[in-house]
């Protein structure tokens, strides 16, 4: 069984790795701390007998080879980037539940038949160099070298720089075959409220809702903010205000749970007493339903260049889309299978926050499974769940990867 003081020991060292010590956690993508918390995952793989490998974007691999040549992998895992001032858990806790399911495979000398790969993926969030699923997208050629070469943050510095900053090598094999990979599984806290709410501990994931990225730049004209009259003003600003606050009210009347989120906004010159010329900013839409993603995204496009005007123009560029994804079923059926054997109380769900998983579900079978997040907070200082939810949802991957590995348990 899962072992939950190993999993909180792994959790608690993986949040030292911050940029922001007592702020939450901030771990960008080939920052200095994501170096730190990558020597701390590479240690550990190699700690519980897998052979480790790194891609051309910086992902983390540890394979335990099969007994079977050339047999494709199954994969568990997930990102260890944060969002800014984020929490413990989101990203670090699927890695943190790979390394334990990796460790019972060696505890119980269990020897598979199909390679087990536990991997770590970068720039999930996309909070460094924007898109979001970058390593993802990445090794499953979604993302092209051309494409990644070009990639910068809002400093200017460019991805490959900064990889090579910290010692990665971006020149290593970048795509990987999908023929190389039997299954992805992959645990997450839920980010919101409904298995809390419901007092139940796992969740088992039905689908991953659909979802957009756009970025949005208003242009409009510099001024003094005190000789420049109200109504002879083209303030960028101003306009960009009044395009966010009518999101919520266009999600509303979109429906089935649609969302509509802006949640960058970087104002230039940004003076306290110069009229802004220029705003970029985020727009994030999302609903279960493909026909929702469309209508809401057209919608959103059609107010922004309803602004335009004398002295205002607007632009529109989408970074990432992303159609709604449903997980495989015979995994979601060998997850409830396994839990109703360890007699762990379960629920379907569907994912609001987007995941590895719908990327790699193009290409292979996915799994996801869910355990509750306190007070549905994540992205936050906050965020926070219980080490025994953790632990539970590590013998639910641990006993499907066994079956799926058709790995031989020596004990």
């Amino acid at each position: 069984m899962a072992n939950q003081a190993r999993i909180e020991e792994h959790i608690k060292l993986l949040s030292q790795f911050t940029a922001t010590p007592g702020a939450g956690v901030t771990r960008l993508t080939y920052s200095k701390e994501d170096q730190e918390a990558r020597k701390y995952i590479i240690e550990k793989m190699t700690e519980y007998g897998l052979i480790v490998s790194e891609d051309g974007f910086g992902n983390i691999f540890g394979k335990l080879e099969g007994t079977q040549p050339d047999a494709p992998s199954i994969i568990v895992g997930s990102h260890f980037d944060s969002v800014p001032n984020g929490g413990a858990y989101d990203g670090a806790a699927g890695v943190v539940v790979g390394l334990e399911v990796a460790a019972l495979f060696q505890e119980t000398g269990c020897k598979p038949a199909y390679p087990l790969e536990i991997i770590a993926l970068v720039e999930e969030e996309g909070s460094r160099f924007g898109g979001g699923l970058m390593g993802s997208r990445g090794m499953m050629g979604l993302l092209t070298n051309e494409e990644f070469k070009s990639l910068a943050d809002k400093d200017g510095i460019l991805a490959e720089d900064a990889m090579m900053s910290i010692g990665l090598d971006p020149s290593n094999d970048k795509t990987r075959d999908p023929k190389t990979i039997k299954a992805f599984l992959e645990l997450h806290i839920e980010q919101g409220p409904i298995l809390e709410e419901k007092n139940i501990p796992i969740g088992i994931v039905e689908a991953i809702v659909g979802l957009t990225q756009l970025e949005v730049t208003i242009q409009g004209q510099a001024g003094h903010a005190g000789t420049t009259p109200m109504e002879r003003r083209s303030d960028a600003l101003v306009t960009a205000a009044e395009i966010i606050a009518a999101f919520p009210q266009l999600a509303f009347e979109e429906g089935n749970g649609t969302v509509i989120t802006t949640g960058q906004l970087h104002v230039f010159p940004n003076g306290s007493n110069v009229i802004p010329n220029k705003v970029i900013f985020s727009v994030d839409i999302r609903s279960a339903k493909e026909e929702h993603v469309h209508s809401a995204m057209q919608k959103v496009e059609q107010l922004i260049a309803s602004k335009n005007r004398m002295g205002i123009l607007t632009s529109t560029e989408q970074l990432l889309y992303i159609a709604p994804k449903e997980m495989n079923e015979t995994i979601q059926s060998t997850f409830k299978e396994v839990s109703d054997k360890l007699d762990i109380p379960y629920c379907t769900i569907n994912s609001g926050a987007g995941h590895d998983a719908m990327v790699l579900s193009d290409f292979t079978a996915c799994g996801m499974v869910f355990v509750p997040s306190k007070d549905g907070l994540s992205h936050c200082p906050e965020e926070w769940s219980d080490s025994s939810h953790l632990a539970a949802g590590a013998n639910i991957l641990f006993q499907t990867a066994l079956q799926l590995t058709e790995g031989n348990n020596n004990d």
